[in-house]
């Protein structure tokens, strides 16, 4: 007998998978209109009717095939593959020096200070 887990446990997928979007065992009972023992059952169930797995799959926000195809070592290699293209992102990147709009800002500000004063220096020789 092999103590090793069964790949294809549908209720350890969907456990994993509630447990990923920071969803609680009773936040998922809710949004199913049932209690939180029900889906502790669910979770302990090696196989799910079709129609059930839909329900339970919209209420996660995920198809009935990203249930059915998940695993850790998918998810893994997918963000791993994600933090290493994050380089080549341009919105990741400044295409300006921060600095040269700070300066650009700040002159601006002196300009239009500048400005007041003498529209203020007129206003006083005018009286």
């Amino acid at each position: 007998m092999s103590t090793a887990t069964k790949p294809n446990h549908i209720g350890r997928k969907i456990s994993r998978i509630r447990e990923l979007r920071d969803m609680k065992q009773e936040a998922l009972a809710q949004a199913l209109g049932t209690n939180q023992q029900a889906i502790s059952a669910i979770e302990n169930s090696e196989t799910i009717d079709e129609e059930k797995l839909v329900e339970i799959a919209k209420a996660l926000g995920v198809t009935p095939e990203a249930i059915k195809s998940f695993s850790d070592e998918n998810m893994i290699n997918y963000f791993n593959t994600f933090h290493h293209s994050q380089g080549n992102f341009q919105s990741n990147h400044c295409t300006f020096n921060p600095l040269d709009k700070v300066v650009e800002l700040y002159e601006r500000l002196v300009q239009s200070e500048k400005d007041k004063v003498e529209y203020l220096e007129k206003l006083l020789k005018g009286k």
